[in-house]
């Protein structure tokens, strides 16, 4: 009866055994591939949890996720045959998940040791052969990641596409002492160098800025000047132009009086030559008679005087005692002015 005990205890934990090594868990962001024998199987498992074959069938998961694998201490000879040392060069990459049984059959689980670590060695000091250590450390230091990155995936894609390089980051190398020290004193130099440069810029910048305000004062007051000249020509042109409206006004006023004065004159030239007739000049003889004080008649009239009489119309050499007496010449005078 113990025995009996003893036996179903034995296979109850070979069964328990068996069932926990054929149960596994593959977690996220990992592809689960499996060996029966050490020979790989074909068939691949997504996460969560599966059976397998206890005992006989084992597996490994490989990361498809973003991933960083970190080679350290990676030494390189430079063309001058220094040797300087790089700490630490990252590489990130991912796997695809429908190559990881491709890769891992080529390259087995650990793909990224043939893959990624011995490659970075292998091109990290192709690049380091051809150059100085004055462009490996200095000049050309800021192209070394892309150059990795470059040759890395041209590499991978024709042995083993599905791995994706994303960046490589590489540190600073270490260098001997002694040439360090000369690099630091260079940078130091070159710093000196960039600051006398950099107040070399400030003071040309100043004087340029001086020479702007000086070129914008000028301008400026050129302009000014300029305004004020058009101003004052506007003036002028204004002055110019109300002056020759006041001469214009002027030369139409004297004008228009001076057609006035000749309308009149001709006018006035007109009335006196109707006013030269017979009858008007008789008037004004009597009325130039009427007008002296004394008045002279009879026959034996002193020879000074002049005898008008014969200016008259139809006169017949009378005498000027023959006018007549006053009453007459006045009748007379009267007549010729109604006859006028």
């Amino acid at each position: 009866m113990a025995q009996l005990s003893s036996l179903v205890a034995v296979a109850a934990a070979i069964i328990a055994a068996m069932v926990f090594s054929s149960v596994h868990k593959v977690e996220e962001g990992h592809i689960a591939v499996y060996y029966r024998g050490g020979a790989l199987l074909k068939s691949t498992s997504g996460p969560g949890f599966h059976l397998m074959l206890p005992f006989i069938t084992t597996f490994k998961a490989v990361q498809t996720t973003l991933q960083t694998d970190d080679v350290k201490n990676v030494p390189c000879g430079t063309s001058g045959g220094v040797i300087i040392y790089f700490d630490r060069i990252e590489v990130v990459n991912f796997l695809i998940p429908s190559a990881v049984y491709d890769i891992v059959r080529n390259f087995t689980a650990d793909y990224d040791r043939a893959l990624i670590f011995n490659k970075i060695h292998h091109e990290l000091n192709q690049f380091c052969s051809v150059h100085t250590l004055q462009e490996v450390y200095i000049q050309l230091f800021d192209r070394i990641d892309e150059d990795l990155k470059l040759a890395l995936q041209q590499d991978l894609t024709s042995m083993a596409p599905g791995l994706i390089i994303h960046a490589v980051r590489v540190t600073k190398p270490n260098i001997p002492e002694s040439i360090r020290r000369n690099y630091e004193l260079m940078e130091s130099e070159k710093t000196k160098l960039l600051i006398a440069a950099q107040k070399q810029k400030v003071v040309e910048k100043e004087a340029e800025t001086e020479r702007k305000k000086a070129l914008i004062e000028a301008e400026k007051i050129a302009q000014v000047a300029e305004i004020k000249f058009a101003q004052m020509i506007m003036e002028k042109e204004t002055e110019k132009r109300i002056s020759e409206i006041e001469d214009c006004a002027f030369l139409a006023r004297e004008k228009a009086r001076a057609d006035a004065d000749f309308y009149t004159a001709k006018r006035v030239s007109e009335s006196n030559r109707l006013k030269l007739s017979p009858e008007y000049l008789q008037l004004l003889r009597y009325r130039a008679i009427a007008s002296n004080s004394k008045i002279y008649f009879g026959k034996d009239i002193p020879k000074m005087f002049l005898d008008l009489s014969a200016f008259a119309p139809g006169s017949t050499d009378k005498s000027p005692g023959d006018a007549g007496s006053g009453p007459e010449l006045n009748s007379r005078m009267k007549e010729l002015d109604d006859g006028l």
